[in-house]
């Protein structure tokens, strides 16, 4: 039975979007740097919408060329910035919140709805879902298959699940992982009827091949897209390579030793009160679909939380409905316990208004610490005042921020350490035809931990062969090559 729009402020849906889309700003918008994945999308973008060259000849990352063409067009508007991107993905989130509103409204009642986007909405922010991190692939797949499933559950006609297909194949077109969004779609419309299967299908094929042959007219190698996106992901020393204890550990981490075990009480009790098929297979898709990638990473956990934040308001729904349980009360201990305990913060709020003295000295006194990102975009600046726009740069190891923020091109497409087979032959044979003015090395532990030997005997073997040093900078070695 459908109630009335609950008139308590609280329970209004437009001031809960609104909220949410302004706390997520302030939590997005105090780091004033770009972090490690966005310095990756930021470079390749810069390089394609500067210099002409298209992903995967002007850096190489597993990514869609959508997200660096969002971060391209923000460094051709506004130079190298880290809010343009994350602004615009706040506001797709938002309309993914609103649309997960409009599910639970249709499929159940208006106080389901609004209990499914207060927890939505909080748990996009915990830590264990890198609430703090926004600009992600995974931020635009989401939103369009939540909205691809509202139009398909709400559609009658062959076109209405025509355009559900094409809304799906958006999020596919931004991450690859969205297959499995896609097919509980299409397993849901399959059991409705086969006819409303077919024209979906149509939808995402044809939506597809449009997005394929945009990548063409771009100039994009569809082999070195598939490639570098999606097999070499599965190769031995990709980041996928990891043994079987290593990826208990994590799916332990993720699903047990997280936030995201305060959904289970929820989920479970839809399984007793209501009997909704499409979450269910949504659920055990999206489910499925973070074990096939098997690396556990915390961005992964948000392909659930639409559906669990869907089962969860549908639940406390059923009990307010059922039982007259008081509403009031239950909203009070859904925002106590949904809502976010995020240090970070407050500590990227402290640092704006007291910046820290400047850590050089200290990065380049042993024991090498590991600098953190602020100090990376520091050395990037450094660089960018010390050598000239022509010149390229090699940053070894973990070292996208550098390379973003010096604005200056690699020798490389593998400006990133990738520790593939393919990946180091083509290291070796880029660094060897084509020696960069400058190259800088970090001074901690992590970078031989973390890089291969072979790669670190290379560029130190280059190193004594070509370079002069010149001095450390946070925690950098920093090389020039000989006249």
């Amino acid at each position: 039975m459908l109630l009335k729009e609950p008139k308590h402020l609280l329970l209004r849906s437009l001031p809960l979007i609104i909220f949410f889309t302004i706390l997520q700003l302030l939590v997005a918008l105090l780091p004033n740097h770009l972090k490690f994945d966005e310095a990756m999308w930021q470079y390749i973008g810069r390089n394609w919408f500067r210099n002409g060259l298209v992903p995967y000849r002007g850096g190489v990352d597993n990514k869609s060329p959508l997200i660096f063409a969002l971060f391209g067009l923000s460094d051709k508007l506004f130079g190298v910035n880290c809010w343009f991107p994350r602004i615009v993905d706040t506001a797709c989130q938002s309309a993914g919140i609103y649309y997960v509103y409009k599910i639970a409204k249709h499929i159940a009642s208006d106080y389901a709805a609004i209990f499914s986007i207060t927890i939505y909405g909080l748990s996009l922010l915990w830590k264990s879902t890198d609430g703090t991190s926004v600009s992600f692939t995974e931020t635009c797949s989401i939103t369009f298959i939540i909205i691809s499933f509202f139009y398909n559950l709400k559609g009658q006609k062959g076109k209405d699940f025509f355009i559900s297909g094409l809304i799906a194949a958006l999020g596919f077109g931004f991450r690859f992982s969205a297959i499995f969004g896609i097919a509980a779609i299409f397993i849901s419309s399959f059991r409705r009827n086969k006819a409303s299967s077919i024209f979906f299908l149509l939808g995402v094929l044809s939506c597809i091949i449009l997005i394929a042959f945009l990548f063409i007219l771009a100039g994009i190698n569809l082999h070195d897209f598939l490639t570098y996106a999606l097999t070499d992901n599965f190769a031995s020393g990709s980041v996928t390579d990891h043994n079987l204890s290593w990826r208990l550990t994590n799916f332990m981490n993720g699903f047990f030793y997280s936030e995201l075990i305060l959904f289970y009480p929820f989920v479970l009790a839809f399984f007793f009160f209501r009997k909704n098929s499409f979450l269910t297979i949504w659920l055990i898709c999206e489910f499925i679909g973070i074990c096939t990638i098997g690396t556990f990473a915390t961005t992964h956990f948000k392909n659930l939380l639409p559906v669990m934040s869907l089962m969860s308001g549908l639940s406390l729904a059923y009990l307010i409905e059922n039982y007259k349980v008081p509403v009031k009360p239950v909203i009070i201990i859904i925002w106590i316990i949904f809502f976010p305990r995020l240090l970070n913060p407050f500590i990227d709020a402290k640092h704006l208004i007291s910046p820290e003295a400047d850590t050089n000295g200290k990065l380049c006194t042993q024991p090498y610490q590991q600098p953190d990102d602020n100090s990376k975009k520091k050395l990037g600046l450094w660089i960018k005042s010390n050598i000239n726009p022509q010149e390229h740069v090699f940053v070894a190891g973990y070292g996208s921020i550098i390379q973003a923020y010096s604005e200056r091109q690699s020798p490389t497409i593998y400006f990133n350490v990738t520790q593939t087979a393919a990946a180091k032959k083509r290291l070796f044979s880029d660094l060897g035809g084509s020696k960069p003015a400058m190259i800088v090395i970090p001074l901690n532990q992590e970078y031989n931990n973390n890089v291969n030997d072979d790669i670190r005997i290379f560029i130190d073997s280059l190193i004594i062969k070509n370079y002069s040093f010149t001095k450390c900078m946070y925690g950098y070695s920093a090389y020039r090559l000989k006249n």
